[in-house]
């Protein structure tokens, strides 16, 4: 079964095929894991790229009987085509889906090391939270508990909301700025600068926010759910992606397997990018 197209990863998937080519045929996933907090794969290049880990998203995984239906082809993982897991985008299996975003996240690095001649800037060991200087903006909308920005939001006192699914991943002062995720027509349109967590590539939400974003706003899409080419998205009026490249696929896979965070891979195995346009 398939959930309803997401139309910005379908047209990545379409633009990765055409810039890689025929060698896609090729190319396997040699390992993947699921973690807590991140998913991964390696494939047969030696390329790396995660995932958000959805498990809110899985009932089933409270059920140890029914939990094998999340993932049906566990044990079974490795030597796959990497084009059969970014069909899996659009599947209705939130695990699956999480798999194929890590494995396009992958192949994107893989084509960013060969490709030097692109209409963007790819900035390896910078931040998008550092690089964004929140004073310049009347208003600012962050969809998703963005901690580094909200805590960079507070103490410059700044005009925000954050719009978040559960209100118990905030805390303290950020409860004040609190609205839920199902009020985002009411504060995205005036955002001046609009934050977004790469997850909602992932439930395939990010589409609509674009839609009723402010014309000329700064818009981020920031995480390592992101850390793709960023082409539909620009198109889009995205202006920064901020994502991750896997500079060290097997350790970091071996911390995420342990349930680790970005605070046990970033420096070691895997580096902050920004992608820009030129």
């Amino acid at each position: 079964m398939e959930q309803t197209k997401n139309i910005i990863l379908e047209e990545t998937i379409d633009l990765i095929k055409d810039k890689i080519g025929e060698e896609l045929n090729e190319i396997t996933v040699e390992r993947a894991v699921f973690g807590l907090f991140f998913s991964g794969v390696k494939l047969s290049t030696g390329h790396g790229g995660l995932c958000f880990t959805p498990v809110k998203e899985m009932p089933e995984a409270v059920c140890c009987p029914s939990s094998a239906k999340a993932m049906p082809l566990s044990g079974k993982l490795k030597g796959i085509s990497v084009l059969k897991y970014i069909e899996e985008i659009h599947s209705d299996n939130p695990l699956k889906r999480t798999l194929g975003i890590a494995a396009l996240n992958a192949l994107s690095t893989f084509y960013w090391e060969r490709e030097k001649e692109l209409d963007y800037k790819v900035v390896i060991r910078e931040d998008a939270f550092e690089k964004v200087d929140v004073t310049k903006f009347k208003k600012t909308v962050v969809i998703g508990a963005l901690v580094p920005m909200l805590k960079k939001l507070t103490k410059e006192n700044s005009d925000y909301k954050v719009l978040e699914m559960d209100s118990r991943t905030l805390k303290g002062d950020e409860l004040e700025h609190y609205a839920p995720a199902t009020d985002a027509s009411i504060y995205v349109p005036d955002a001046d600068l609009l934050v977004i967590t790469g997850v909602t590539l992932l439930n395939n939400t990010l589409n609509d926010l674009l839609k009723i974003a402010k014309k000329g706003a700064e818009i981020i899409v920031t995480g390592p759910t992101a850390s793709m080419i960023p082409d539909a998205l620009f198109k889009r009026g995205v202006t920064i992606v901020g994502g991750i490249i896997v500079t060290k696929s097997d350790e970091l896979l071996d911390i995420i397997s342990e349930g680790g965070s970005g605070y046990h891979f970033f420096e070691k195995y895997a580096e902050r990018t920004i992608i820009r346009k030129i």
